[in-house]
């Protein structure tokens, strides 16, 4: 486990998962981790019509990234992702859906049962 990134907050967030994947045995956090530790040009940048094609209601969806704007979301999700851009959140937001932290989501779902990963 070597981090890569020099930015802090990522820096943390990686750590978390690692210790979140040790802590509870579960992989998904480790999977996550490893995404987030890649150079800022290959870091994953997912749309949410990306997101509205590959859920359903109430889906606990992971981004190992960042959650863009781009197209609309038609049904409430619980999205955990690096960062959000202000439109991604307000249309996410509007529907009821929620935009959380790693952090909070592992709180919420600690093995990572039925969560998703997009890429």
């Amino acid at each position: 486990m070597e981090i890569r990134r020099t930015n802090p907050i990522l820096r943390k967030q990686i750590r978390y998962l690692y210790k979140a994947y040790k802590t509870y045995g579960a992989p998904i956090w480790r999977a996550v981790a490893e995404k987030l530790n890649v150079r800022r040009r290959e870091m994953v940048k997912v749309n949410l019509m990306k997101i509205n094609k590959l859920t359903k209601e109430n889906d606990q969806i992971v981004v190992p990234g960042k959650v863009l704007g781009f197209g609309f979301l038609d049904h409430p999700v619980i999205i955990a992702a690096a960062s959000f851009s202000e439109s991604a959140k307000y249309k996410i937001e509007k529907i009821n859906g929620k935009c959380l932290t790693y952090e909070e989501l592992i709180n919420l779902n600690p093995k990572g049962t039925n969560v998703k990963i997009i890429i």
